[in-house]
């Protein structure tokens, strides 16, 4: 059987952790690296780093810091934001991340999803949707969850394994940083409309949280950052939560 994955995020802005609420309000969580290998202790199943305002900010990602941060952890790592083109993916693998996320520029060039699986193979492509619900859809969101785009998120999910993607990162932009669960309608609805594994985002800030999301959806993985930063929990004991429940985890 399958393990589900507990999997810490770094929200990167301007070198340093950062936490918002809703993708807003950001305050800063520590240096990047101790908080990586404190996690790395805490055997968390992944990381992923995601430097949030790459995109906007028409930059490449933080190849220095991503390649510290590798050096320093033994766990898998996944490196998102700022990624155009397949030579920023080639760099993020050569300095260390296992897999890369694309956000912002899989919805503007579709292509780039499948030219990287192509070349690097499916297990490193990741793609990050950002969704926001509408009234009768969930809405894909781009440029750190500034930029609507009229995109349905099922219909994209479905598209971007289509295409190749290995993973899908799903972010609830409506439960992002609010610790009241995840978005249980949305990721359900993703998840059984794909083949591909769904990590689940925003919202966690109960041990239940995870469970719930585990039980009621077929996400693979929960990816969660507010509670782990501020130390209200750690890996360790979300993963003796679940065990206890027969939700199997790597201990």
């Amino acid at each position: 059987m399958l393990t589900k994955r507990i999997i810490p995020c770094l929200d990167i802005k301007e070198g340093r952790v950062v936490k918002g609420v809703k993708f807003l309000g950001l305050r800063d969580a520590g240096d990047p690296v101790e908080v990586a290998q404190a996690y790395d202790r805490q055997k968390a199943d992944e990381l992923v780093f995601l430097d949030i305002t790459a995109s906007f900010e028409n930059r490449k990602t933080l190849i220095a810091l991503v390649a510290k941060i590798a050096a320093n952890i033994y766990m898998p790592f996944t490196v998102g934001g700022g990624i155009r083109d397949i030579g920023d993916i080639r760099d993020l693998l050569n300095a260390g991340a296992d897999k890369v996320s694309i956000n912002t520029a899989g919805i503007k060039f579709p292509g780039l999803i499948s030219d990287a699986a192509r070349k690097f193979g499916s297990q490193c492509i990741v793609v990050a949707i950002d969704a926001k619900r509408q009234t009768d859809k969930w809405e894909v969101f781009i440029n750190g969850g500034r930029t609507a785009t009229g995109q349905d998120a099922v219909e994209w999910a479905k598209e971007v394994a289509r295409l190749g993607a290995g993973e899908i990162l799903l972010t609830s932009m409506d439960y992002d940083g609010t610790k009241d669960g995840y978005d249980l309608a949305l990721t359900k609805s993703i998840s059984e409309s794909v083949s591909i594994p769904v990590i689940a985002s925003g919202g966690a800030g109960k041990l239940e949280d995870f469970y719930n999301c585990f039980s009621q959806t077929k996400a693979d993985a929960c990816l969660a950052a507010s509670i782990f930063h501020y130390q209200e929990f750690t890996v360790g004991q979300v993963k003796e939560y679940l065990k206890e429940r027969e939700v199997a985890v790597r201990i």
